[in-house]
């Protein structure tokens, strides 16, 4: 049965709560050009008019372009939000930088981010900050998954007293799919309605490890290709991740894993190659969050070049591989190689879901993978290697840092 949701009561009774939070005071929003972002944003121009500022912080984490062709999208009608780009590259990047683990970049972006708005919010008179935060950011911060940026009020962070200004969230109870309903009835452009879910911390947790602006500049280009490419198909979401090309020697691990391939799968043992990466992958098992281990798969055909299976066939295996070896969190499956060895791999993510909590793998025809690959290779050479993620989550998280 489809769950009824009505859009137009929410509208309604958001624009009077707005109103009755923040009064005549001003409020600050800063929209990445996505759907959470933007619906609030829009909610909230209607419920306070021109005291909504609006800015677009351009932290260096985004796809290439993406500043002003949202600035763009934001100013015409029917939004007629008036932004101003903010630069601030070199401020993030800096408090990123050394920074390897997961948690800890989420964390440096959060604290980076509400720093710099601020400042922006005191210097424009601003005792309110609204933000896009849904229902499954929430979920998963409290519950211990991994830590949404947009999270703070919710896991006793006291934003007045350290920022200066309170959070206003007025989509803080919906799931994705409801916030899609609620943007398409205030008439949002279906560019922006439909738009990829982007992370709060952008392409920095879509660079597995450290942070560097070349390994940016590689997932930007991949990022390009891959969207373009799987758009078609109407993936719930899809996108590149940049992983530094660098195996870890364990032992134990590689002997599991070949002998559950070769004699609980029942594939040769020269049918296929291994390797470990020493990037760690974001899980989820028993409800919690998991750093694990990701692990490549490479097919082979009798001359020992590289043979591709149609992505359906693999679900047994990856099952079967995390669930005999815990501290593997990812599946990869290679679609495109090269011989010669650079610094860099790609891994391709495309999942189906609803509401975020758990995904599906999109089912990609083999021929598309390939033609993906050869693309990445040829617009980045500093990529050796291509993959695809068959990991459904859990037991994997729908990002991969």
């Amino acid at each position: 049965m489809t769950e009824v949701f009505d859009a137009e009561s929410f509208v309604s009774n958001q624009i009077k709560a707005i109103k009755d939070v923040i009064g005549e005071e001003k409020a600050l929003v800063a929209v990445s050009g996505g759907v959470d972002s933007t619906t609030s944003a829009v909610l909230t121009k209607k419920a306070i008019g021109d005291n909504l500022v609006c800015v677009i912080l351009d932290d260096a984490f985004m796809r290439i372009g993406e500043p002003e062709k949202v600035r763009e999208v934001l100013l015409k009608p029917p939004l007629n939000l008036q932004v101003e780009v903010i630069d601030v590259r070199k401020r993030f990047l800096s408090a990123l930088s050394g920074v390897k683990d997961a948690e800890e970049k989420r964390k440096a972006f959060r604290e980076t981010f509400y720093d710099t708005l601020a400042e922006i919010a005191r210097e424009r008179g601003c005792k309110y900050l609204v933000q896009g935060t849904i229902l499954a950011d929430i979920i998963e911060t409290k519950g211990g998954i991994k830590t949404q940026h947009n999270v703070l009020e919710q896991i006793g962070i006291r934003t007045d007293e350290k920022y200066g200004f309170k959070i206003v969230e007025p989509l803080a109870s919906l799931l994705k799919w409801q916030v899609r309903e609620v943007a398409r009835y205030l008439n949002i452009p279906k560019e922006v309605v439909e738009r990829q879910p982007f992370p709060g911390p952008g392409l920095s947790v879509r660079v597995l490890g450290e942070v560097t602006e070349e390994k940016l500049e590689v997932v930007k280009r991949a990022t390009l290709i891959v969207e373009d490419e799987v758009a078609p198909f109407r993936s719930s979401q899809y996108f590149p991740v940049v992983i530094d090309n660098v195996e870890e020697k364990d032992v134990e691990v590689y002997a599991k894993a070949k002998h559950i391939l070769s004699e609980v799968c029942g594939l040769p043992r020269d049918s296929f190659s291994l390797k470990l990466f020493r990037d760690r992958g974001t899980g989820v098992k028993e409800n919690k969050r998991v750093y694990g281990r990701i692990l490549g798969i490479k097919f082979l055909s009798k001359d020992g070049g590289l043979t591709l299976k149609d992505v359906e066939d693999l679900f047994p295996l990856q099952a079967e591989l995390t669930m005999k070896i815990p501290s593997i969190t990812r599946i990869l499956y290679a679609v495109g190689s090269r011989e010669q060895n650079k610094p860099y791999v790609i891994a391709v993510r495309s999942v189906e879901t609803r509401d975020f909590l758990t995904a599906k793998v999109s089912i990609l025809p083999k021929i598309l993978l390939s033609r993906i690959a050869d693309k990445i290779m040829t617009a980045c050479e500093e990529v050796s290697e291509v993959y695809y993620d068959v990991t459904p989550k859990p037991p994997a998280t729908i990002e991969m840092e």
